[in-house]
């Protein structure tokens, strides 16, 4: 059974836009191995649009580029560059390019891009586990507020909230709480963005950045991961193979797929990860390291 995937940029399929205007490159799917993770490159032009269905999974996103407009019951969104969210299992919801949102501006001329992970992964075998259901209002698209107690579903990240130097209280998008909380350690920043704390239940989304000095020992999970790179270059190794990633490729890692990063370039690298199903609470790392260590102290050697 295949235990890790990587997917170059360079040599990724450029797929033709559908009737809709939309093409969606699948990434990470049922055809790799995968169980939980459906990982995929979304792109609508501005006249495009996808119609109001339902999923049996749960989809979260996160915008790349450009200006889009989802349509969901509690109203109209209009999302740009560094908007996420997540649609849990089983609401409506539609997508809009911004051509014609009155307030999208000169933004709304161009491609939406964005990520999407589905969790559980969709099945070939069931129409991909997703059914059309009935067009929803199309009102006037709002930008998203964070700091509104009211939002729920979405986040907006910018790369200056890695920084740990600029997490001071006037700076914060949002009042300080675990939800603008960095985990920072070994060189590496974690911000997480979709999470339990959102309301997912079957997956995370969350960024991550090593410095210079960034290294991640070999580990493997309970678990699958993808990866995005976004900015910057890191060696990887997966199961003894080691490849050096750099922005726009993507590489996955199956449930107990031994694997380990270190930055491979003398500034940050920066990327998109995920995770399904959930960590556990306790036991979701196992370090070869420390087990390395248990049979040196049992007098095994190395």
């Amino acid at each position: 059974m295949t235990s890790h995937v990587v997917r170059r940029a360079a040599t990724a399929p450029r797929l033709p836009y559908d009737e809709r205007g939309f093409r969606r490159r699948s990434v990470i799917g049922e055809e790799d191995g995968s169980v939980h993770t459906g990982f995929g490159l979304c792109e609508l032009r501005p006249d495009g649009a996808v119609g109001a269905h339902v999923h049996s999974y749960e989809e979260s996103f996160h915008i790349l580029s450009g200006t889009v407009v989802l349509d969901v019951p509690d109203g109209s969104y209009l999302l740009e560059e560094g908007d996420y969210g997540l649609l849990p299992t089983g609401v409506p919801h539609a997508w809009r390019g911004a051509g014609n949102a009155g307030n999208a501006g000169n933004a709304g001329n161009t491609v939406a891009r964005w990520a999407d992970m589905l969790a559980p992964v969709p099945r070939a075998r069931y129409g991909y586990d997703t059914q059309p259901v009935p067009a929803l209002p199309e009102r006037e698209p709002v930008r998203i507020d964070v700091r509104d107690p009211r939002t729920r579903s979405f986040g907006h990240f910018e790369p200056a909230q890695m920084d740990p130097g600029k997490q001071s209280q006037d700076l914060l998008a949002v009042s300080a709480s675990m939800r603008t909380a960095l985990l920072v350690y070994s060189g590496i920043t974690v911000k997480m963005m979709v999470d339990p704390d959102l309301g997912a239940v079957a997956s995370t989304m969350f960024m991550v950045q090593y410095a210079p000095e960034g290294v991640a020992g070999t580990h493997d999970h309970p678990f699958e991961e993808t990866y995005l790179i976004l900015e910057g270059a890191v060696n990887a190794t997966f199961d003894g193979e080691t490849y050096r990633l750099e922005a726009g490729d993507t590489a996955w890692a199956g449930a107990g797929c031994v694997h380990g990063f270190s930055n491979a370039g003398d500034t940050p690298v920066r990327w998109l990860e995920t995770q399904a199903p959930q960590p556990p609470s306790r036991h979701s790392y196992r370090f070869t390291r420390d087990w390395d260590h248990l049979r040196q102290v049992l007098g095994e050697g190395p």
